[in-house]
């Protein structure tokens, strides 16, 4: 087995009331990602991303990290939803590549979708308003000319109306909406000619089997880190998601 590898990663949601969180993902780019060829975060590295003037010290200890591990192996960012307004001025500080929110990457020449994954979950129609109302260029620029104090406040009460939409749908015993479309995943796969898929957001890591086009087809969904450190490591000839306990 090659000792080459890449590793992806998503759902970290780094937030200052998380130590232990943090703590596993430095402790992970020391041990695991210093040894790869690449490291892909695939969005939600933060809890909340208010703009890269944010004096949080978190931000800091992040960015020193990962700028260390790009001296080394390069990192790549795709955007999720929790940090969709994070900017090349940030981005720079921790030596981070942004790619876009979809990308086509070869991984030891098998051609690879890569992306945050709330685009898949077409289902969610309230959810996918609010989606196409944040990407817009002009409401993000709007949104980083407004103060932090405001900017923060916002955060606040976005992060709880997320609760309550995930609760009401679970109330309701309809979890499946906030997942994956199943007929999106194949189209978006075919559009993009691959039949490897990565991807988080859903917090459901699996490795999904399928059909694009009458071919046999791999889905690969990260895992969060609430509860454990989640990676997927890929080499020329084996892909594992793996789980580490939170210490």
């Amino acid at each position: 087995m090659s000792d080459k590898h890449t590793l992806f990663i998503a759902d970290l949601h780094l937030a200052a009331d998380r130590p232990d969180i943090t703590a596993a993902f430095l402790r992970f780019l020391r041990q695991q990602a210093v040894q790869a060829d690449a490291l892909y975060i695939l969005g939600d590295l933060f809890e909340v991303w208010i703009g890269d003037d944010n004096p949080e010290p978190l931000l800091d200890t992040v960015a020193t990290a990962l700028a260390t591990l790009s001296t080394q192996v390069p990192v790549y960012f795709i955007h999720g939803n929790r940090d969709f307004i994070l900017r090349q001025a940030y981005a720079s500080r921790a030596g981070m590549q942004l790619l876009p929110q979809q990308q086509v990457i070869d991984l030891y020449g098998t051609p690879t979708l890569i992306m945050h994954g709330d685009s898949l979950c077409t289902l969610d129609i309230a959810y996918q308003k609010f989606r196409k109302w944040w990407n817009q260029p002009w409401w993000q620029w709007l949104l980083l000319k407004t103060p932090l104090s405001y900017r923060q406040s916002l955060a606040a009460k976005a992060r709880r109306k997320s609760a309550a939409h995930k609760a009401r749908y679970k109330q309701q015993q309809q979890p499946q909406i906030m997942d994956v479309t199943p007929d999106e995943v194949p189209r978006v796969m075919a559009e993009a000619g691959v039949l490897k898929l990565i991807h988080g957001h859903t917090h459901r890591p699996a490795v999904h089997q399928l059909e694009v086009n009458g071919n046999a087809a791999q889905r690969y969904v990260l895992g969060d880190w609430y509860s454990q450190s989640s990676y997927l490591q890929v080499s020329a000839d084996n892909w594992q998601l793996h789980f580490d306990t939170l210490t």
